[in-house]
């Protein structure tokens, strides 16, 4: 088994999908529209879908905006450097909601990134072998 993607439902798709892939750096991978069932879904990710998982974004037409509710945490992203990658993501337009830095309880460097439909996403430093 596999893990193939995890699926967010979006309010604005041309939106979402230039968020992903001109502040994130994804590619859009696929898109569908399903006229009978008035939705259509967008696959994005760093990868194709044979060998990484992916992002499947998912626009009911008739719906402009979803609660989040309290029950998501987040998508994590692995980035080289999380100050930089915060830089490139700000100067690209990216809103920023943690600063990058250390775990409050731990020496992880992360900060945390919202979409246009405010998921969050977690910035992460490499892991290194202690």
């Amino acid at each position: 088994m596999r893990l193939l993607h995890t699926m967010l439902r979006v309010g604005d798709l041309d939106k979402s999908i230039a968020f992903y892939t001109e502040v994130l750096g994804m590619t859009l991978l696929r898109r569908k529209d399903y006229p009978e069932g008035k939705f259509t879904l967008a696959f994005i990710g760093y990868g194709n879908e044979a060998e990484n998982t992916v992002i499947e974004l998912t626009h009911n037409w008739d719906i402009e905006r979803y609660d989040l509710g309290n029950g998501y945490g987040h998508i994590a992203l692995e980035v080289q450097d999380v100050y930089k990658a915060c830089e490139d993501i700000r100067a690209r337009g990216g809103k920023i909601t943690r600063e990058p830095g250390p775990m409050l309880h731990g020496t992880s460097i992360l900060a945390f990134v919202e979409d246009p439909d405010g998921y969050k996403i977690e910035l992460l430093s490499p892991k290194r072998a202690d």
